[in-house]
């Protein structure tokens, strides 16, 4: 190699070039026909992406008039990084006597200009600038031919190109409309005036100048300015002759002068993490799952069944990757019967203790398990298994990783200006600043590009209580009211109903269901209709009950003895069941640190710690409302969930000795989910007053619990839970009139699942004893620590 200090300098090669000039005879000759693959220009160490030139192209230079060169301020600013507009100065221009070449490269020897019939040595005007003055009429399509070491490679002119981004894109972009932001801004493989390369855009308006850097120019990024784009704060880059794979970054030089390397906030492809670098990426995945999203939007979700298995990808099957998940995973959840799975954070992170809640690369899928035509794989196949897909999206906060989105030009600019508003209290990440249109832009535009790209059929919404509260975990003086002296962030309540809005118009049949911890009025009613608190709904489908998962879990720990006192936290529920559109979540946060897992809540013996479990399945599959089950916890798993570990799969284990206990429980979970997708009476109407009927809430001394649940025919359901340990003969229980007999359909106490198998084969016929208020009455056997389920015979 030879060292750029060893070069010679600009006086000697332009003395040398004057002398081949005077020498030469014989006028400029044609270039001859080819047609080379476009490559890049790298420095000298770099393998040649392309052959070197052939001998027989080479032609008789034409005579090359000294050109302006580059001036001393843009020549300062592009070697700083501060250049906000590189392409009026390199690249090609009309000028009084021809056409002016300035090409910038640092580490080349030399560059010659090859277009149609000519051939044109620059003169070298130090630090990696060249420049020449040709007398042509009009700019000609022009390659490069640049000398490394005495190796010439042939490459575009990136700076050539017209802009590929259009005045509609960087209008909405400005307004902070832009639907479909991922594919104005980012890498994107793409053919422009007639070359293949890549485009790169990225939103830096505090930027003094940005350029990219990747390996394709060993993250050196000196020749490789990029253009600001009018006011939007955009700049943008087509890089010819490079594809897809490649790494990147974008070098940002901030106000103050110092420089800083960035992943692009619009990455859809990351390294695997440790590593911090977007990858450029183009899908080639063809879809077969039309046939699902045709029939996705049929039934409103509230009015389907919607029954959740909830899975952390990465440790359900630890070192699967999404191609062998999507062998395993659809198969197991349609055995169990669910008709939904949710997938704790999918978007790339860097540290896997967050399980996925800390986003760096908001619009990349974890590249741990894989490439996102991968992802976009096991999609499919859960969706062609009748399976419909949630994600958890996480547009509450970022981390402060320096290589992202923290201060991403130099000041905050993803994150809010006030210190106070921006940094989050709790987990030592920043919170978006939700007032500024781009930064909303930014965040609806993704919960849009996953179900858009992805075919994801929900988005469950993390921390939305932390969104809408401005006081949320902070101190009097720690926080300022807004506008009208309140406590409600603004900002956030506008983002969340832009999002909803959004994401419901443009994807029929997808829903979005909030993590909303607090009473706030209407987080499921239509952002057009104000509530008593004079705001809008939220907008959200659906809203995961934490009272209800709090209560009955509370309720469910005490020792059957002392229930009778804690009755109320089983039926309170009830009196705020219809407020909202709800799932009943047992999720992965009950069952981690310290919480324990879902069976070991449970009090008394082994037996009666899995029948109790086998009784809670049963009334919360009963309830009003929708279900969601974290993994493990449908084979009453013992341990806590441990994200390095994953579910203990070898208790399902014929080998093991009490195997037969959890693989019952396992069972009761798919026989559950059986009946209950059979059953319109216990999904048809979740959000309807009318569903539902006690038939007795108040039996406290009892441990009793029963409930009538309807469908929008009226057809019952009979639910009855027995959360006391020994069995009740005889036990009377008030029914409607109008049903001659009832069916046992299912019993948590079946001795398949480990219970006692106190069951009723036969039919149950009313007797006509008033009884709970109701015309008639029938006699039951109650199990011990038990859930029936019956329906008209």
């Amino acid at each position: 190699m030879t060292p750029k200090a060893n070069k010679p300098s600009p006086a000697k090669k332009e003395t040398a070039a004057r002398k081949k000039t005077a020498a030469r005879k014989a006028p400029a000759q044609e270039v001859p026909p080819q047609a080379p693959a476009p490559a890049v220009d790298v420095p000298p160490q770099a393998p040649a992406p392309a052959a070197a030139v052939p001998p027989q192209a080479a032609a008789p230079p034409a005579e090359v008039a000294v050109s302006p060169a580059v001036d001393a301020g843009d020549r300062a600013r592009l070697l700083d990084g501060t250049h906000h507009d590189p392409h009026s100065v390199l690249g090609a221009h009309p000028v009084p006597g021809g056409v002016a070449f300035r090409a910038f490269r640092p580490y080349a020897q030399a560059v010659t200009v090859v277009a149609d019939g000519l051939r044109a040595e620059l003169h070298d005007d130090g630090d990696g600038f060249f420049s020449g003055l040709l007398p042509l009429s009009e700019v000609p399509v022009h390659r490069l031919l640049v000398t490394y070491d005495g190796t010439v490679h042939e490459t575009e002119d990136a700076y050539r190109f017209l802009p590929t981004l259009g005045e509609l894109d960087l209008h909405l972009i400005g307004e902070g409309r832009h639907e479909q932001l991922w594919q104005a801004l980012g890498a994107h493989v793409t053919t422009h005036q007639g070359v293949t390369g890549t485009r790169f855009a990225v939103w830096a308006p505090n930027a003094r100048g940005v350029r990219v850097t990747g390996g394709f120019n060993f993250w050196d990024g000196t020749g490789f300015p990029m253009r600001s784009l009018g006011g939007t704060g955009v700049w943008e880059l087509f890089v010819p002759g490079i594809g897809e794979g490649e790494l990147y970054k974008f070098e940002i030089t901030r106000p103050d002068g110092s420089r800083t390397l960035r992943a692009d906030p619009l990455a859809r492809r990351t390294e695997v993490p440790p590593a911090t670098s977007s990858v450029v990426d183009a899908s080639h995945h063809e879809w077969g799952d039309a046939q699902w999203l045709a029939r996705r939007a049929e039934t409103p979700v509230h009015e389907a069944p919607f029954s959740v298995y909830e899975v952390h990808l990465p440790s359900w099957r630890p070192g699967l990757t999404y191609r062998r998940l999507a062998e395993e995973l659809p198969a197991y959840v349609s055995e169990l019967g669910f008709t939904h799975v949710e997938l704790m954070p999918v978007a790339e992170h860097p540290f896997g203790g967050s399980w996925g809640y800390q986003v760096t690369g908001f619009y990349a899928p974890t590249a741990r398990l894989g490439t996102p035509d991968d992802f976009k794989y096991l999609l499919d196949r859960l969706h062609q298994a009748g399976i419909g897909v949630l994600m958890d999206w996480v547009p509450a906060h970022f981390p402060r990783d320096d290589w992202a989105l923290a201060e991403f030009d130099g000041r905050p600019l993803y994150e809010h200006h006030d210190p106070r508003r921006a940094a989050h209290p709790d987990w030592g990440t920043l919170e978006f600043d939700f007032g500024r249109r781009e930064v909303r832009n930014f965040l609806v535009a993704n919960a849009v590009y996953w179900c858009e790209e992805f075919h994801i059929d929900g988005l469950r919404v993390d921390a939305v209580a932390s969104m809408l509260y401005l006081d949320y975990s902070r101190e009097p003086g720690q926080w300022t009211p807004n506008e009208h002296g309140g406590r409600e962030n603004l900002d956030a309540v506008a983002f969340l109903q832009e999002m909803n809005a959004t994401v419901y118009r443009r994807c029929p049949g997808v829903v979005t269901v909030a993590e909303e911890s607090t009473a706030w009025d209407g987080v499921t009613r239509p952002t057009h209709h104000k509530g008593p608190s004079g705001f809008g709904g939220l907008g959200f489908g659906l809203k995961w009950n934490m009272g209800w998962m709090h209560d009955s879990l509370e309720y469910m720990s005490h020792d059957p003895v002392h229930r009778a006192y804690h009755h109320h936290e089983m039926t309170f529920s009830m009196v705020y069941a219809y407020s909202e559109n709800y799932v009943l979540p047992i999720s992965h946060d009950e069952v981690v640190h310290g919480k324990r897992s879902l069976v070991s809540k449970m009090p008394g013996d082994w037996w009666q710690q899995r029948a109790n479990l086998r009784a809670y399945l049963g009334f919360m599959w009963a309830h009003p409302g929708k279900q969601l089950l974290f993994m493990g916890q449908e084979f009453a798993q013992g341990a806590e969930w441990s994200e390095a570990r994953g579910p203990d799969w070898w208790l399902l284990d014929p080998d093991y000795g009490a195997e037969a206990d959890h693989r019952g429980v396992r069972d009761l979970v798919r026989d559950l989910n059986a009946v209950y997708r059979a059953s319109p009476a216990l999904w048809q109407r979740d959000t309807d007053p009318a569903g539902f009927e006690w038939i007795t809430g108040d039996a406290a001394d009892d441990n009793v619990f029963a409930f009538l649940r309807r469908d929008a025919e009226g057809t019952p359901l009979l639910a009855v839970s027995h959360l006391a340990p020994v069995v009740r003969h005889d036990y009377r229980l008030g029914v409607p009139d109008d049903v001659p007999a009832w069916v046992e359909v299912l019993n948590t106490d079946a001795a398949r699942y480990g219970g006692s198998d106190v069951t009723h084969p036969e039919v149950v016929k009313p007797e006509a004893q008033p009884w709970h208020g109701r015309p008639a009455s029938i006699r039951l056997t109650l199990p011990p620590l038990a859930t029936v389920w019956l329906r008209p015979a």
